[in-house]
């Protein structure tokens, strides 16, 4: 039906659209300039470019009017035609905005060059057909840019995850570059987070089977940036947190004034991490600590790894759990950063603080908790003990009272005196 109604058109009709072609491409380019602020902005060179494109589509409609039942020529083929840096500066939005001011325009003048009435009707049918398959072809470019584009940016995510776990310190400079072209602040502050890749999704859903696309979603959810990337079988997560947080890790043992406690992200240091948590796979997820920004993201993704590798030996460990929180487990597994966390963060605060706090910890343990017994040993008052484990608990983060700390503080206080006696000084004596 519609290509008997195209054929009804005259040949006279259409050599007068041949020759009508580049006015009318030029009415429609004069619209596009008085009806989008923006478009002025452009370069000349990117406005010659939208008026080829237009010019193009003008031609191409007179040739698709000789013979209807050919497929329009304005497809993916013909945008890509346009210069390079169009493509760049133009975003989809603007690009339906041109199609739309383009087609009224023909649909304005085209319908105008007509021998008769019937012609008319039918150069007005032909210009909504032709205008859809402009649409459809702009939206089949943005489509094919938008998959390599992503494809490009998974590639350069993973760059900038694998460098940040081999702490690659010779390519800083291309690892805040490709970070900020992903859209990543470099200054803000990040957290590492280790844990399963989620299962393959269903090819029939509209995510397809990228096990990647529910984080991505999480994340977009929780309003946080992330990179991700594969380390081995685990997945990796760099999360970058907003400014209102309070606690940075810093390594430096000596450059001032530090919060010894243990960070615990499963306490309210971060609710994007608990939330995110959720997006990885079944098993264990480690946090490793915050820190200053994405060049020292390296620390964290250390201790998260060191954490994630050592976690199958608490069972019950929270989901995330914070990589500190799992410093005796760590040590068990051999990571020697865990031992010199341990004794600078645990034992050492105790030995400086005097006060007998190593002597209360380890008698308290030694009778099983039991604060009387305890007190007895050491010609105390019990409130005397109770005030020095508060001490303890202050300076230390770890309770000596439950399982864990307990746990910990006892490690804490073993390996410094291992250290200690190693390096020709005897450790502090028991009374």
């Amino acid at each position: 039906m519609a290509g008997t109604r195209e054929r009804s058109v005259s040949e006279a009709t259409v050599r007068r659209l041949e020759l009508a072609t580049g006015g009318v491409a030029g009415a429609g380019v004069a619209e596009m300039s008085a009806r989008l602020p923006w478009f002025s902005r452009l370069t000349a060179d990117q406005r010659a470019g939208v008026l080829m494109v237009t010019q193009l589509g003008a031609a191409n409609f007179v040739t698709w009017l000789r013979d209807p039942d050919a497929t329009p020529r304005l497809t993916a083929e013909a945008f890509r035609s346009a210069p390079p840096d169009l493509a760049r500066r133009m975003t989809l939005r603007q690009t339906v905005e041109l199609v739309r001011i383009a087609t009224e325009v023909f649909e304005e003048r085209i319908p105008a060059l007509a021998g008769g009435r019937a012609e008319r009707a039918v150069l007005v049918t032909a210009v909504l057909r032709f205008g859809r398959e402009v649409a459809f072809a702009a939206a089949t470019v943005y489509a094919s840019a938008a998959e390599s584009r992503g494809a490009w940016d998974a590639r350069l995510e993973a760059l900038v995850v694998d460098a940040v776990v081999r702490a690659d310190r010779d390519s800083e400079g291309a690892l805040l570059s490709r970070a900020s072209a992903l859209g990543w602040d470099p200054g803000a502050r990040a957290v590492v987070l280790v844990g399963d890749p989620p299962a393959p999704g269903d090819p029939s859903r509209p995510e397809g089977p990228d096990p990647l696309h529910g984080v991505r979603r999480a994340a977009y959810r929780a309003g946080v940036s992330v990179l991700l990337g594969a380390h081995g079988s685990h997945l990796v997560m760099v999360m970058s947190l907003d400014e209102s947080r309070e606690h940075v890790d810093d390594d430096a043992p000596d450059d001032g004034p530090r919060d010894h406690r243990l960070t615990d992200l499963t306490r309210g240091e971060s609710k994007a991490a608990l939330a995110l948590a959720d997006a990885f796979g079944p098993g264990p997820v480690v946090a490793g600590p915050v820190v200053a920004g994405l060049l020292d993201a390296h620390r964290s993704a250390v201790r998260a790894l060191a954490g994630h590798r050592a976690v199958a030996a608490w069972p019950g460990a929270p989901r995330p759990v914070s990589a500190d929180e799992l410093l005796p487990e760590r040590v068990l597994a051999g990571d020697a950063s865990a031992v010199e966390q341990l004794v600078r963060d645990v034992a050492r605060p105790l030995r400086e603080a005097g006060g007998s706090l190593v002597e209360t910890v380890e008698a308290y343990l030694e009778h099983a908790g039991v604060l009387e017994a305890c007190a007895r040993s050491l010609f105390v008052h019990p409130n005397t003990v109770r005030y020095r484990l508060r001490r303890v608990a202050d300076l230390t983060g770890a309770q000596a009272s439950d399982a864990r700390g307990s746990r910990l503080l006892h490690m804490a206080i073993a390996l410094d005196r291992l250290r200690t006696v190693g390096g020709g000084t005897e450790p502090t004596p028991r009374r």
